[in-house]
Parts: C-alpha cells; sequence; structure tokens
C-alpha cells in the first residue's frame, strides 16, 4: 500500500512562527492561530445566522479557517508588509499559495483528494464564506496586538491600528457585532474575566 504524508504535514503546522519580524513576548505558531481564525470564523457565521437571519454553513467556516494556512508548511508564512507590499508580489504569492495547495493535496490518495479540494479551492458559492474567514483572520491578528501591547510590547502598536483599519473595511455587520460585543473583554485580566 502507498504511503502519504498529508496528515504528518499537517502536524508540523507548529513549526511555522508566526509574526517573523516583530519581537514577540509570546511566540504564535500557524497551527495556534488556524485554530483561533476557526474559532472565530465560526463565531462569525453563528452570528450571521442567529443575529441577523442568515443561513451560512458554520461548520464548512471553521474547517475552511482550519485549513487557511496550510499552504505554509510549503511556503513559510510571509510577512504583511512584504506579502501586500504590491500588486505584483501579492499576484505571484497568490500562485505560490495555490501550487502549494495542489502540491499538498497530491500528498492524499486520489479518492480522498475531492474531500478536501472545494476546501483549498472553494468555489463561488462559498465568497462569503472567504469572507468570513479572512475577517477572522484579522480579527485573530488584531487579538494578538492587544496581547502583545497588554504585555507591554510597543512593537505591535502600528499593526494593531493597521489591522482595526483592515477589520473596518470588512464593513460586515457579523464583524461589527463580534468586535463590539467580543473584543473587550481580551482587554481584560483572567480575574476581570
Amino acid at each position: 500500500m502507498k504511503e502519504y504524508n498529508f496528515y504528518a504535514l499537517a502536524a508540523r503546522m507548529k513549526y511555522i512562527n508566526r509574526w517573523g519580524l516583530m519581537r514577540n513576548t509570546e511566540k504564535e505558531n500557524v497551527k495556534e492561530h488556524s485554530l483561533d481564525v476557526a474559532i472565530i470564523a465560526h463565531a462569525l457565521a453563528v452570528i450571521n445566522n442567529t443575529i441577523f437571519g442568515g443561513t451560512i454553513d458554520a461548520g464548512r467556516t471553521a474547517l475552511m479557517a482550519i485549513y487557511h494556512d496550510m499552504s505554509e508548511i510549503i511556503t513559510g508564512d510571509m510577512p504583511t508588509p512584504v506579502k501586500y507590499n504590491n500588486s505584483g508580489i501579492i499576484s505571484a504569492y497568490k500562485e505560490i499559495e495555490e501550487e502549494a495547495n495542489r502540491r499538498l493535496l497530491d500528498r492524499l490518495p486520489e479518492k480522498m483528494r475531492g474531500a478536501y479540494e472545494d476546501i483549498f479551492f472553494p468555489g463561488e458559492e462559498d465568497e462569503y464564506i472567504k469572507k468570513l474567514v479572512k475577517a477572522a483572520d484579522k480579527i485573530s491578528a488584531y487579538i494578538k496586538c492587544i496581547e502583545e501591547e497588554s504585555a507591554g510590547n510597543k512593537e505591535f502598536s502600528q499593526a494593531k491600528s493597521a489591522t482595526e483599519k483592515a477589520i473596518e473595511k470588512f464593513d460586515l455587520p457579523e464583524v461589527k457585532y463580534f468586535m463590539e460585543t467580543f473584543i473587550p473583554a481580551y482587554y481584560l485580566t483572567l480575574d476581570e474575566i
């Protein structure tokens, strides 16, 4: 029987550190980040459905969030200032991510690939879910900035401001609701929570 290494590679997300250009009081890896994004994306979908009367598949949203950065096993984590420096880099990096995702899918038995292909390459029907995952990704980054500032690290002040502006640009009611309803608690200590 042929052996495949998709899941062994997935387990290695814990070795890819984020925020590589920044001094961190606490390191964050892609595996931890992916769980945070999945929890937040799921919450956004639930908010959409329960508060705003939507019909988003919250489970699918969480699943897409779990795998949203898995390509970084192959590409590494590209720092945001570099990744989004200009349209040429953005375009080239999207191609690199797509190729990395194809390579990851090739590490599954052919019969299983279909179950993952639409997670790595979602269709037009998933456009809103993709927006929720991107918003959750930014919210996760914002929370990291709050945590770093709370630990006395001023290195994240500018990143926090830029991330907050990026979150506002989503202009999604569930994102605004999450930011107003749940983000204030991230400023509290354990005893205050």
